[in-house]
């Protein structure tokens, strides 16, 4: 299989995109593979570490407070657009694959003006600027949730989950001391992560938090975020208490995470469901359509999470909170039982098996 993928800017899209990436390496060892993504975000770090060959546009986002902006955006698009066309036609793959960003939107839509076959996934419940303008350039279109499946063309739309939590469910768990956060093996843990990039706010927050958590009979693992870590790093934190940048591994750490206060982006509604992790969600509402409070109401209708939104945060609350979920096992074992089932276990696979479909000719 020779495949195209592109997916940018934050973790949620690229980690989906790994783990598509991943389950083809698995199914087909001899894939020959190429991602395309911007020259300035995460992925450009990410992917080539990887060993994957990669290639970079120069690509912004649309401004949705100054429109007289887009003027150059639009002009950028359509000059990646001319420089799209030339490099999938040299690699000419089999299919050509979206996972979310605004880097997929000159992409996908070059490689099917060229021919190709196309597909595209969505991880939020509802859909982006991106993978909107992209339903009439996808041949199908997988989604993370199935409320989702109403926002896209009933022919093209397959509720397939999120292929970050398959990835996530097959790591093999490892004793705490080989994560080297210098962790005891018998504590619980919290785990405390704003997304892949951190949060301004949410961090000023939580700074204030972290004391509150002293003589506490379990550990925390705070991940700040690169750009916060070093105001963080002299902080004088209770001992029970680890601050770290960024984490490379992980699904190992959440392995053994006993409750998690995250942000509700897709990859880590995927991540929570897939291994049945109580959480305690603060979703971002500096978002579009304010998508991640969308998410995490689709845990909490089902009594898999609570939602704290950022303007109602309080200190004393969430450690409380957090207090109750490991104290009481009833409590515990509910949410944990109720996000396990949302989960789709397979879902790396479905989107395989989507693509050989397409590839083969057998899905019109």
């Amino acid at each position: 299989m020779k495949i195209i993928v592109s997916a940018g800017g934050t973790g949620g899209h690229i980690y989906p995109a790994l783990a598509i990436i991943h389950k083809i390496q698995e199914k087909e060892p001899e894939s020959k593979i190429l991602y395309i993504g911007t020259t300035d975000r995460m992925e450009h770090v990410i992917i080539p570490k990887e060993q994957i060959p990669y290639f970079g546009i120069v690509m912004k986002g649309f401004n949705r407070k100054q429109p007289w902006k887009n003027i150059n955006i639009l002009k950028q698009y359509w000059k990646n657009v001319k420089i799209l066309k030339k490099e999938i036609q040299k690699f000419h793959p089999d299919i050509v694959i979206g996972v979310g960003g605004y880097v997929t939107a000159p992409v996908i839509y070059s490689a099917k003006k060229l021919g190709y076959r196309t597909f595209i996934h969505e991880q939020n419940l509802i859909p982006g600027l991106s993978n909107k303008f992209l339903i009439h350039y996808a041949d199908k279109i997988g989604v993370s949730l199935p409320d989702s499946v109403k926002y896209f063309p009933e022919d093209k739309v397959i509720f397939t989950g999120n292929p970050r939590s398959e990835e996530v469910l097959m790591e093999k768990k490892v004793p705490k001391k080989e994560l080297g956060l210098d962790l005891t093996e018998q504590k619980k843990l919290v785990l405390i992560v704003m997304g892949s990039l951190g949060s301004t706010t949410m961090n000023q927050k939580l700074k204030e938090t972290l004391p509150l958590f002293e003589k506490k009979d379990y550990e925390v693992v705070f991940v700040t975020g690169k750009d916060y870590y070093e105001e963080y790093r002299k902080s004088k934190v209770p001992k029970n208490v680890k601050i770290i940048s960024y984490l490379e591994n992980m699904p190992l750490v959440l392995k053994h995470t006993n409750v998690i206060l995250s942000r509700a982006g897709a990859s880590s509604i995927a991540e929570i469901t897939a291994l049945g992790i109580p959480s305690i969600l603060i979703p971002s509402p500096y978002v579009t359509h304010n998508h991640q409070l969308k998410n995490a109401k689709s845990l909490a209708e089902k009594n898999a999470t609570v939602i704290i939104e950022e303007e109602n945060y309080d200190k004393r609350v969430v450690v409380d909170m957090i207090d109750s979920i490991l104290k009481d096992d009833k409590i515990y074992q509910e949410m944990s039982q109720n996000a396990s089932r949302l989960g789709v276990k397979n879902s790396a696979t479905k989107i395989y098996q989507i693509l050989r479909a397409l590839i083969d000719g057998d899905q019109k």
